[in-house]
């Protein structure tokens, strides 16, 4: 079912009673991969092709800006601008390192749309040539946002003197409001393209076969290994041959799935786990986008609605180990509890439709995945750092590896080493030094003058611009869009009132029910050997901005939170989870669970076994 006791408790012991081991060391440089998920790449000097603007000019480095308001990304769970300069530093330090193969498991643009799409196609192109870089990509839910071209526009793009400058890929899209609103700028560049459209741009980053690769297939493809050529498997990956009827209206919309071996013994599976169901009403036979839902649910649709990916997964997995080949497994989405399988008193607590609780996947996305022989899995998504583990038996292990987004806390990409046949190592690279990431802060200054003088709501908080290193910078978007969006839209307003109000010491009285017995209250911090100050120094608001860095980060946020306040607020939660207040009790379970996860930093996987044992830095 879940995680066995044995395994578990195997693991533990392991990791406990044992000194990390370092590296393993050979004579050999071993094969490296970097994994760079969810760039969600705006081309803030893209250009337009079919009018004549060129977006805002930046007074500090005189260049034209393609880039969206503060506000407007102090509200999303990712960044659109900055992330820019975090992409090309990402990739300069993987040039540094000498790394060759770099995937990328979708959402690689903003929301597909050609001049982001473009701009991802320059830079690929460029590190491609210049340092010989291959890149094997796969589609997320913004890249294609639905499976074909639909118009679409943003109305909070940054404009001149700080407002905001709506820009649409097609005219009557939207009505600018205001008497001093900006005129929309009408481009078809701005439009959401469909499967089509970006593969056009992307064909030479693995979603095409190459004249140079060793094998490459789809699961619609008709020859294996042995009777392998070039031409056939470039014939057959026309997208018409990519196919598959989609119920309840059978229509035929695109998967590009793929499976490549460009060198080295490497197999790389990239799985295209988008699902876009059909709308009500929906009659069959259509490509108009609107008749398709979304699909940032993932695996649990896949189950449903696209199984055709199940046999062919498992054959390759089949294939690779008859054949002696390293496979590598990614895709979009995860395949395990991404809440350090908190989730369920997540439920609970917020509500189902809250936390987005919908993208976790069932457990019996796990159990396919197991049943296909895929040992380890490579997801993004969530924004988020993890590792899951699931063991349904005698060679039946899965791990989960989330990789964390650029665009957001905690920026960083994940580094595969192989190790030898059954060993993966995994270390989490964050970026804190990201060179260009302020150039747009002039722009910002002007947006917050603006929306002052014009006596906005909820101003975002300037003290985001005083930012020294681009993680401090996605920290403070982390804070904001806590206050912004979380504390709003997720949080059941008796609890939210509940926490805001509480103090550590005051939450650490409910725990131990000592509100009116201070002697109680003293003999339990002398037998903890703690002060009074070290729940005295924080609030209910800092625990919630705490879980959220837990949440995105895991073990990387324990630098941020530091060793004594994580202390103290363990010690609460025993406390809460022993009391008979319910909702803090299950407040209490669901950040304990965030402090015990799987190592999510640097860590080695057994292929064989499943294990995963965190490594010394």
């Amino acid at each position: 079912m879940y995680r066995s006791a044995f395994f578990i408790a195997a693991l533990c012991c392991l990791l406990a009673c044992t000194e990390k081991p370092k590296p393993q060391e050979t004579t050999e440089d071993p094969i490296q991969i970097a994994f760079l998920s969810d760039v969600h790449l705006t081309d803030v000097y893209g250009q337009f092709e079919d009018t004549d603007y060129k977006g805002v000019r930046n007074p500090s480095t005189e260049r034209y800006t393609l880039a969206r308001t503060m506000r407007s990304q102090l509200e999303s769970t990712r960044l659109f601008n900055e992330n820019y300069f975090a992409f090309l530093a990402a990739l300069d330090r993987i040039v540094d390192r000498g790394i060759r193969y770099v995937v990328m498991p979708g959402d690689f643009s903003d929301d597909g749309q050609r001049v982001n799409v473009k701009g991802l196609q320059r830079i690929l192109t460029d590190y491609s040539e210049k340092y010989g870089i291959r890149f094997i990509t796969t589609t997320g839910n913004h890249d294609p946002a639905r499976p074909f071209f639909q118009h679409a526009g943003k109305s909070d793009f940054l404009g001149e003197g700080g407002k905001s400058q709506p820009i649409f890929s097609k005219a009557g899209m939207y009505e600018p409001k205001g008497e001093d609103a900006l005129p929309v700028v009408v481009t078809e560049d701005i439009a959401k393209l469909g499967y089509d459209e970006i593969l056009q741009h992307l064909q030479d980053f693995g979603f095409f076969p190459k004249p140079t690769d060793t094998y490459w297939e789809t699961p619609f493809s008709d020859y294996g290994y042995s009777d392998y050529e070039y031409e056939k498997a470039l014939e057959q990956s026309h997208l018409e041959h990519r196919k598959y009827a989609i119920p309840p209206t059978f229509d035929t919309i695109p998967d590009v799935s793929y499976l490549v071996e460009p060198s080295d013994n490497l197999w790389f599976l990239a799985i295209d786990g988008n699902v876009y169901v059909p709308k009500d009403g929906a009659d069959g036979a259509t490509e108009d986008p609107a008749k398709y839902s979304g699909a940032s649910t993932g695996y649990s649709e896949v189950l449903t609605h696209k199984s055709h990916l199940l046999p062919w997964m498992k054959s390759v997995a089949q294939r690779a180990k008859a054949l002696g080949k390293t496979l590598i497994v990614f895709s979009h989405f995860p395949v395990i509890d991404f809440n350090d399988d908190a989730s369920p008193e997540m439920k609970r607590l917020f509500g189902e439709g809250k936390m987005q609780l919908h993208r976790v996947p069932s457990e019996a996305v796990a159990q396919a995945f197991a049943d296909a022989g895929i040992k380890v899995h490579f997801g993004g998504h969530m924004h988020s750092n993890d590792t899951g583990i699931r063991n349904f038996g005698k060679e039946k292990g899965l791990v989960n590896v989330q990789i964390p987004s650029l665009a957001a806390y905690i920026p960083a990409f994940k580094v595969l080493t192989l190790r030898g046949a059954n060993t993966f190592e995994v270390e989490t690279v964050v970026l804190d030094t990201v060179p260009g990431f302020k150039d747009l802060f002039p722009l910002y200054e002007q947006e917050h003058a603006y929306l002052s003088k014009n006596a906005k709501n909820d101003l975002w908080n300037k003290e985001v611009l005083a930012a020294d290193t681009y993680k401090q910078f996605t920290l403070w978007h982390l804070r904001e869009l806590v206050r912004l969006r979380f504390l709003r839209d997720d949080w059941p307003e008796a609890f939210k009132a509940r926490m805001l109000e509480s103090t550590g010491i005051a939450l650490l009285q409910t725990g131990l029910r000592t509100t009116h017995n201070p002697v109680a209250l003293e003999e339990f911090l002398t037998a903890k050997e703690m002060d009074r100050t070290a729940f005295e120094s924080w609030t209910g608001l800092d625990m919630i901005h705490d879980f959220y860095k837990l949440k995105n980060a895991d073990e990387l946020a324990l630098s941020d939170i530091g060793k004594d306040r994580l202390q103290a607020y363990k010690v609460v939660c025993e406390q809460l989870e022993k009391g008979n207040d319910e909702t803090l009790g299950l407040w209490a379970t669901i950040f304990l669970k965030m402090c015990s996860g799987v190592p999510s930093d640097h860590f080695i996987i057994d292929l064989e076994s499943g294990a995963v044992q965190a490594l010394a830095r």
